[in-house]
């Protein structure tokens, strides 16, 4: 009987490991170009003016969230889920403030409201809770969206994990 070992030529191979990691980015790019098309039909059927949002190259590194008028949650790019672990289902139809907590600043949530009323863009910093109850550092830059007629429609709002504080 041979011996099976001298039978198997050495091949050089990859582990299956790698392939997971493959597999885990496939994914995460199909999950960005899901958001773009949510988006992108968001945008089309209420005509919004959204050239200058970039928003193709701040989803890479951003979670976008988007409320209608009245601040209702319509929207959330998946990135959502490892921020605050919540996925875009559990918070559709609710308004941001389901993020704030006791130590949310009474003075940044001020200066947003007033952002919010006189429809101007705004960026703050401010203590964000996640499901589990942690807090968070979350860097919001808000944009109010108007439609071709001028008339605001949405507020779109790019939000990362501020690590510099």
């Amino acid at each position: 009987m041979k011996n099976t070992k001298e039978e198997i030529p050495h091949r050089n191979t990859v582990p299956i490991l790698s392939w997971d990691f493959h597999y885990e980015y496939l994914n995460e790019l199909w999950a960005i170009f899901a958001d773009l098309k949510k988006v992108d039909k968001i945008s089309n059927r209420f005509k919004w003016n959204d050239k200058n949002l970039k928003i193709k190259d701040r989803i890479l590194d951003e979670v976008i969230l988007v409320t209608d008028a009245n601040l209702k949650i319509v929207f959330a790019s998946n990135g959502i889920k490892k921020m605050t672990g919540y996925t875009e289902s559990e918070i559709i139809g609710k308004t941001p403030k389901m993020f704030q907590g006791p130590k949310t600043s009474e003075i940044a949530l001020k200066e947003i409201k007033l952002a919010i009323q006189l429809q101007v863009p705004f960026e703050k910093i401010v203590d964000n809770y996640k499901k589990d109850g942690k807090t968070y550092k979350c860097k919001i830059n808000s944009v109010p969206i108007f439609n071709l007629k001028g008339e605001l429609s949405h507020f779109i709002a790019f939000e990362s994990v501020d690590k510099s504080a």
